[in-house]
């Protein structure tokens, strides 16, 4: 399949023209003169550098890859039929299936942009991190090191003791029992899907833990709970956690909200401060 560089330049151009900064969570500023984002906003939303964004709306650049498209696809809020149409301008296959995983909903990211002040991300149904925001990073720590493969939930809970240790330790029991009975449900929604097949072998090689708890075979979709966080910057903090569900629900914002009636809240707007510099580098998983 060939790529078309000058309609998918033209087709990102007018992509960002169309977006508004407080679409995407970010401050207009004074003396824009350019309609929509600019373009090192759209790049400093994919994560990639505003040379190479430069490059791509000038129809001079080799083909993106599609981690890239991806990318592009949340940052400019495409919906499913504008992310298959940047698929085939730049000459690749769109994801097939209900569960191609990568391309977040714009419902959800719009509600992730407002939520500047409280813990949020989203994952699909099996854990993969899709987006989050700062405060979730500074809160959790973040992965952003790690390989993309591994950047799901549950394969890091079983498989990185970093990401347990901020947990209190009476819950964490709790919270690995809660992982594999809400994975268990997806995979079956899922019908045995290729993604959710190999995350499970994958993790039953990895993990004794979680070969052990999968052979009980505990269905339940987590929709809320409590967790206490021990954030090596700001101390304990005890957190309701609420989870919204897209209507196919394969995708979900979670969101992290002080439990009444404990400090949480000021320790969180102490987090706001000192974001999440407090975590070091995320450790390697095991393989």
């Amino acid at each position: 399949m060939d790529m078309d560089r000058a309609q998918l330049a033209d087709f990102l151009r007018r992509s960002r023209e169309r977006l508004r900064p407080h679409e995407v969570g970010l401050a207009a500023g004074p003396r824009r003169r350019t309609p929509g984002l600019r373009r090192e906003e759209v790049a400093q939303l994919a994560g990639m550098s505003a040379d190479y964004f430069m490059r791509l709306e000038q129809a001079r650049s080799p083909q993106p890859s599609v981690q890239i498209l991806a990318a592009l696809a949340r940052a400019l809020r495409l919906t499913e039929d504008e992310r298959d149409h940047l698929y085939l301008l730049a000459g690749h296959h769109p994801p097939a299936g209900r569960f191609a995983g990568a391309h977040v909903r714009p419902g959800l990211l719009h509600l992730l942009d407002q939520l500047t002040e409280t813990p949020a991300h989203i994952t699909n149904d099996i854990g993969d991190l899709l987006a989050r925001n700062t405060m979730a990073e500074a809160l959790l720590g973040c992965i952003c090191s790690v390989r993309e493969q591994d950047r799901n939930y549950v394969w890091r809970w079983f498989t990185d003791p970093t990401i347990r240790a901020v947990y209190d330790p009476e819950q964490r029991a709790e919270h690995s029992r809660a992982h594999v009975a809400d994975l268990r449900a997806a995979c079956v929604r899922r019908g045995g899907d290729e993604p959710s097949t190999r995350l499970v072998a994958r993790l039953r090689a990895a993990s004794e833990e979680f070969d052990e708890l999968w052979r009980l075979h505990e269905v339940a979709v987590r929709r809320s709970g409590r967790l206490r966080v021990d954030h090596p910057a700001v101390g304990p903090l005890d957190l309701d956690l609420e989870v919204l569900l897209s209507p196919a629900e394969d995708q979900r914002l979670t969101i992290f909200t002080p439990a009444p009636g404990t400090p949480a809240g000021e320790h969180l707007s102490l987090l706001r401060v000192l974001g999440h510099d407090a975590f070091g580098p995320a450790a390697p998983a095991q393989r």
